[in-house]
């Protein structure tokens, strides 16, 4: 019997997943972050974990693990990769991929091997794998470095658009009313004076009231969405071009909490268009399999076989890991 491990490694949580080549879960662990750009000794200590508990329940060494994929948060570039290698070799899995957590994600947003994975949680990234095999990752280093928007910037685009109606740079906007209710304030003059005088950051929370006003007919909020939309889907063409998959069908996988929780199509109505001018036959889903899956799917076609239709059938249905 063939084993295959996936590792879902992220900045809150790390989950580990291995099931047999017909799609039977035999083991499952977790722990928590697994981001070594957020600690490395943390990172080290909870991926072992989550690695341990999988194998323990499984009753399963190292060694008879056929191939594993680490999907890991902060596996950017060559210089994280010379990192992780070292850490992941400690495990004694002799056959191993470590990928960005966005590859795993895109791996089980779509039926294919291939595609393009958008994602706005906390943050924004975006990358691609084509038929060929060639990945590209596009964004995901904040806004200094070319991106826009994720929780934690469309929360301060809500406040400070707050602040702009007040002071007379913007039109009035249902965000007032929202954002003080949320914050607790009876006046944006005391909120304003608050955050000013104690350096306070905005909460990310406040993203969701974006939606709220948007859906009640507010312009600043729906204008703010749709700019996020469209800078996901600058992020998405450029992939699609980079990887020269303008003639090909494939999946453009939506994923993050910005995206997958957001009421209506402000965000991804922009970035529907953006595909279709890129690549016509390309299809947007959203993401409905836990991304620890298409870690184990990434660790059976990297294994040199072709994905076996009781793998794929099982694991897809997995859509909270909690639940297993």
């Amino acid at each position: 019997m063939s084993y295959y491990l996936g590792v879902d490694g992220g900045g809150s949580k790390t989950y580990a997943l291995i099931a047999d080549g017909q799609g039977n879960i035999v083991g499952t662990g977790s722990s928590g972050n697994g981001n070594h750009q957020l600690g490395y000794e943390q990172a080290r200590r909870h991926i072992g974990e989550a690695v341990g508990q999988a194998l323990a329940s499984a009753r399963l060494s190292p060694e008879q693990i056929d191939r594993a994929c680490f999907g890991l948060a902060g596996a950017d570039r060559e210089a994280d990769f010379r990192i992780l290698r070292p850490m992941i070799a400690e495990l004694g899995i002799p056959q191993h991929d470590i990928v960005c957590d966005t590859m795993i994600g895109l791996r089980a947003g779509t039926s294919r091997s291939y595609g393009v994975v958008l994602i706005c949680g906390s943050g924004t990234n975006s990358a691609g794998r084509n038929p060929a095999g060639e990945t590209y990752q596009c964004g995901g280093f904040s806004y200094l470095f070319g991106d826009f928007g994720g929780g934690g910037s469309l929360s301060v685009e809500a406040f400070r658009s707050v602040i702009r109606a007040w002071d007379g740079r913007e039109q009035p906007t249902l965000l007032t009313e929202l954002v003080l209710g949320s914050l607790g304030y009876d006046s944006v003059q005391a909120m304003f004076d608050d955050y000013l005088d104690h350096v306070k950051t905005p909460p990310r929370d406040l993203t969701k009231l974006l939606f709220e006003a948007a859906n009640r007919g507010d312009a600043v909020a729906s204008d703010i969405l749709r700019r996020q939309g469209v800078e996901l889907g600058k992020s998405a063409s450029a992939v699609i071009r980079r990887l020269g998959m303008e003639e090909e069908a494939f999946d453009v996988v939506l994923a993050g909490s910005v995206l997958m929780r957001g009421e209506g199509d402000y965000v991804v109505e922009p970035i529907r268009e953006a595909v279709r001018g890129a690549a016509p036959d390309a299809s947007v889903v959203k993401l409905e399999t836990e991304p620890v899956v298409g870690a184990v799917w990434m660790a059976c076609e990297a294994a040199g076989q072709a994905l076996p239709g009781e793998l794929f059938e099982r694991l897809r249905v997995v859509k909270d890991f909690q639940q297993i």
